[in-house]
Parts: structure tokens; C-alpha cells; sequence
């Protein structure tokens, strides 16, 4: 009798079809709740945010098993990327998205290539990405162009759908709602790709998974790419729901901390 082998098992395996309509109706439910307690958006919308973040830090220190203790750099670059477009060249924050998340990867790409290629891991990449967290903190810090340590107020427009600003909090619910669900799918369907097997292979028996033949120099520079660029679009999410960045609030070690939490 032929028998599947586990790897293929694990790749068919996935959600039952009563599993996919409870989830169904608890996006359904999360929809409506802004309009049913419209009291607590603010902080749901900072708990989607933190979550889509987890996810983005899960795929590195998670899957990848590379800890960082810095993650607030690619949040902050996000934010003042996003944010420095649209206030010095006038581009709307809906592109500036998409060049934040390309800073964030090229960001990631550059400290994974430094880190990775010497080894670092452990609490030696924990300890670099603390470390270019805390340079980027000061270079904001001390940057009149960048706002310095008063920061960046962004003035408000009114309602502005095409630059990224609602006079409501619903639009941005909705956003940081949707930004969440994305990150669990690509989460979630990463785990089950010969990439995700790769990530695990890293991350219990670094040794072992190079010897059998992965390549763990571009596994872990893909897992921290796409980390990066998942936060720095979170950052510019953030940047435009409050219309304020500073140092402290974006590149400052609590986030890190608020991010692994």
C-alpha cells in the first residue's frame, strides 16, 4: 500500500470548511464592531496594528528563529519615509506606502546581508538590530531636516480619501482591520510553502539544515525582508491615524518591546 509522505501531507493540509464560516462570521462581527461600540476604536485599532507588527516580527523571531530586539527601526522608517514624501515632495501617502515597504526591505536586506553572512544570531543579532534601532533614534534625534526631537506633525486636510486622511476613525479601522487579516493569511500560508519548512529547518538545527542542503544565508535574508516590510507599512499606517511622528514614538526601544509582546 503507498503511503503519502509527511511533507506532502503537510503542504495539503488546512482549514476545515466549518472553521473557514466561523471565521467568516467573526470578520463579519469585527466589521460591525465600530459602529456597535464606536468607544473602543482606537484602542482596537492599535491592537490591529500591534498584531499585523507580531506577525511581521513572527516571521523572523518566530518562524525564522532570528530574535530582534530592534524592530522599532523598520516601524520608524516606515513612518518617516511615508511621511518626509508626502510633507517635503507632496506624494500621497498611499504611494508612500508602497515606498516605505521597499525602504523597509532594502533596510532589511542591507542588515541581514552584514549579520547573516557573519553568522551573527542569537543575542548577537538581537544586540545588532538593537543597535541600528538606537542609531537611527539618534540620527532623528539630532536631524533638523528629518524634525529633530520635537518630530514631524503632518497638518490635517480635512477629509482627504487619495492623501490617507478621514475626519472618522472607521476608515482606519477598517485599514489596520484588513492590514491584520493580510498578515495572518500570508502568515499562515507561508507555514505550509517549502519556504516555511525552510524557515523551521533554520531555526531548530541551523547546522543541520545548511548540511542537508538549504540555503540558510537567503532563507533568513528572506525572512527578515519580508519582516521589514511588513512594519515599515504598519509605521505608515500609524503616521497618518495619528498625524505625529517623533523619535521616541517610533524608533524608541519600547516599541520593540510593545512589538515581541
Amino acid at each position: 500500500m503507498a503511503h503519502s509522505s509527511p511533507s506532502k501531507s503537510y503542504f495539503k493540509s488546512g482549514l476545515s470548511g466549518q472553521t473557514w464560516i466561523i471565521l467568516a462570521v467573526l470578520l463579519i462581527l469585527l466589521h460591525l464592531l465600530p459602529y456597535a461600540v464606536p468607544q473602543v476604536v482606537h484602542i482596537v485599532i492599535m491592537i490591529y496594528l500591534f498584531a499585523t507588527m507580531g506577525q511581521a516580527w513572527n516571521i523572523l523571531g518566530g518562524y525564522a528563529g532570528q530574535f530582534s530586539f530592534g524592530h522599532s527601526l523598520f516601524f520608524g522608517l516606515g513612518a518617516y519615509v511615508s511621511t518626509l514624501l508626502y510633507l517635503k515632495l507632496g506624494i500621497t501617502p498611499w504611494i508612500g506606502i508602497l515606498i516605505s515597504c521597499l525602504a523597509g526591505i532594502l533596510l532589511g536586506l542591507f542588515i541581514g546581508a552584514v549579520s547573516f553572512r557573519y553568522g551573527l544570531k542569537g543575542p548577537f543579532f538581537a544586540l545588532i538590530m538593537l543597535a541600528f534601532a538606537e542609531i537611527f533614534h539618534m540620527i532623528t534625534m539630532g536631524w533638523d531636516f528629518v524634525g529633530g526631537s520635537p518630530g514631524l506633525l503632518i497638518p490635517l486636510k480635512g477629509n482627504a480619501p487619495h492623501l490617507m486622511q478621514f475626519t472618522a476613525k472607521q476608515p482606519f479601522y477598517f485599514l489596520s482591520l484588513w492590514m491584520m487579516v493580510g498578515s495572518l493569511y500570508l502568515v499562515w500560508r507561508l507555514e505550509k510553502t517549502r519556504t516555511g519548512l525552510y524557515f523551521l529547518s533554520v531555526r531548530e538545527d541551523h547546522d543541520a539544515a545548511e548540511a542537508l542542503g538549504v540555503d540558510t544565508y537567503r532563507i533568513q535574508l528572506i525572512a527578515i525582508m519580508l519582516s521589514a516590510g511588513m512594519t515599515a507599512m504598519v509605521g505608515t499606517l500609524y503616521a497618518q491615524y495619528l498625524l505625529f511622528i517623533d523619535p521616541d514614538s517610533t524608533f524608541g526601544i519600547l516599541n520593540s518591546v510593545e512589538i515581541m509582546i
